[in-house]
């Protein structure tokens, strides 16, 4: 298999082996790593429907991460899909109102951020490894709400690591806060953040670039890197759920061999729709990408026009996990679109930066055509989630429902029937409040444990152990702090 090296966006790093860009995280010029070319999937979905989830893990993320041996990337799957994920499929794929939802929460802190947080702390340990890296690994990482959970799970207590993670402190959601705020772990550090998300972020990735900092960092023994999906190691996991989806449709004779499917995607840092056309590209037989948003409806606008402008007022929603304008991960399908030009990239990427705003040319634009922009606002996210529980007794979280909302948008419009998954991102027990006052339960002095009590009621699904192990857990993160002190908090934290 010829070695699959990776390069930056930006064009500042060329030839970089996976466990590199993996450990990297971000490109030194603040660019994402690409592959320098796409790897070809050589099995076909016969022999693929044959494998269960583990294995078709390793045939899929063997494609991108050559320099990893066989019994490296082996040892890191069994040990990131193992049981603590709650179901043998890891993730099924359920059958409601005419389209197939993918369960992607059956992890440890029941979002889709499980799925490729569980194996991000093993590749990156072993990258180290393979790198003879001695320093301290700190990931650095901002969230919406699910990433920061999951990446804390996923690294708490790993040798060699720390991990800091900075939410919005009003922006996320009561289920999500008491997660990340509860967790244990000595090498773990919460900070909430007097701002939103996009701020969060653009803090994280100006400490990524800042040399001072760095330097301050390699002089204590440590180094950074990310957990957000912006690391490769972190968005091709995600690739493989997509396949896992079809095949499972092809086994259970839903579809034909070759069949052609619609994947919908509630969408905010754009990570999860990308693995999904990148798994178009290898070969996965997808007809449309649905870029499902909320009433922060930026994409939307983008594959409208072809003018992304995060110069708009942000919405904070029932879907906090998608309440984002910078949208990171669509930097490297503009370097795509621009075929491979890192020079064009760039100076797209500049110029959002300066100005919030850029305009992607006439041809690029038609080389969108794999993808279709809809948004849900917060009466239709309700009103789906309401919907669906009526029409199949099933319930969706407040993303899933963007995601069936938008569907139902785009069938109306086009009359398109084909088969159509949804990345179901989130279980609903994580945003119980929307969910229960979406299906006309009272929810006025009632806490979250009372009201996961009605919802496991209302859908007959048990309240799951990660918000039940919540009740009595104590507050141990407690930092609050401005935007322009995060980078003063985390050298405290590391105590430099």
């Amino acid at each position: 298999m010829k070695e699959i090296t990776y390069r930056s966006t930006r064009g500042g790093e060329t030839g970089i082996s996976a466990s590199a860009a993996i450990l990297q995280g971000l490109a030194g010029d603040g660019g994402l790593f690409v592959p320098e070319h796409m790897p070809a999937l050589e099995k076909s979905m016969d022999e693929l429907k044959r494998l269960d989830y583990r294995t078709l893990a390793f045939e899929i993320m063997g494609l991108f991460f050559t320099d990893f041996t066989d019994e490296e990337l082996k040892s890191c799957i069994e040990r990131a899909y193992d049981e603590k994920f709650d179901c043998e499929e890891i993730a099924p794929l359920a059958e409601a109102d005419g389209r197939f939802f993918l369960e992607l929460f059956h992890g440890k802190t029941i979002a889709f951020k499980d799925m490729a947080l569980s194996i991000l702390p093993h590749l990156m340990t072993t990258a180290a490894k393979k790198n003879g890296v001695k320093d301290e690994i700190v990931i650095l990482t901002a969230t919406s709400g699910d990433t920061g959970k999951a990446a804390l799970a996923g690294f708490s207590k790993v040798p060699g690591t720390r991990i800091i993670v900075f939410y919005p402190k009003d922006g996320v959601s009561a289920v999500q806060k008491q997660q990340m705020v509860t967790q244990e772990g000595e090498n773990t550090f919460v900070v909430g953040i007097n701002g939103n998300f996009d701020e969060a972020q653009t803090g994280v990735k100006k400490m990524f670039s800042d040399e001072a900092l760095k330097e301050k960092l390699s002089a204590g023994g440590f180094r950074f890197s990310s957990a957000n999906s912006i690391n490769i190691g972190r968005l091709v996991p995600q690739i493989v759920y997509y396949f896992w989806a079809y095949l499972t449709m092809l086994r259970n004779g839903v579809i034909g061999d070759g069949e052609k499917i619609n994947v919908c995607v509630p969408t905010g840092n754009f990570g999860n729709i990308l693995a999904a056309y990148y798994a178009k590209t290898l070969g996965l037989p997808v007809r449309k990408l649905i870029c499902a948003s909320n009433r922060n409806k930026v994409l939307y606008d983008f594959f409208g026009t072809g003018t992304y402008n995060k110069n708009r007022e942000f919405y904070l929603t029932s879907s906090p996990s998608m309440d984002i304008l910078v949208s990171s991960n669509l930097e490297r399908l503009i370097y795509v679109i621009a075929d491979g030009s890192a020079e064009e990239t760039k100076a797209l990427m500049t110029a959002l930066g300066k100005s919030g705003s850029y305009e992607v040319t006439p041809e690029m634009r038609s080389k969108l055509s794999d993808f279709y922009g809809g948004f849900a606002d917060e009466e239709e996210t309700a009103a789906e989630i309401r919907e669906v529980y009526e029409k199949a007794s099933y319930v969706i979280d407040p993303h899933t429902a963007v995601a069936s909302g938008v569907y139902r948008k785009y069938v109306s419009e086009t009359k398109d029937e084909t088969k159509t998954v949804i990345a179901s991102t989130a279980s609903p027990y994580k945003f119980t409040e929307s969910v229960m006052k979406a299906l006309g339960e009272e929810i006025t002095g009632q806490d979250v444990f009372a009201l996961s009590d009605r919802l496991s009621a209302l859908s007959n699904v048990p309240v799951p152990s990660a918000v039940t192990e919540l009740k009595d857990a104590p507050v141990r993160h407690k930092t609050i702090c401005e935007i322009d002190e995060m980078p003063k908090t985390v050298l405290g934290f590391l105590g430099i």
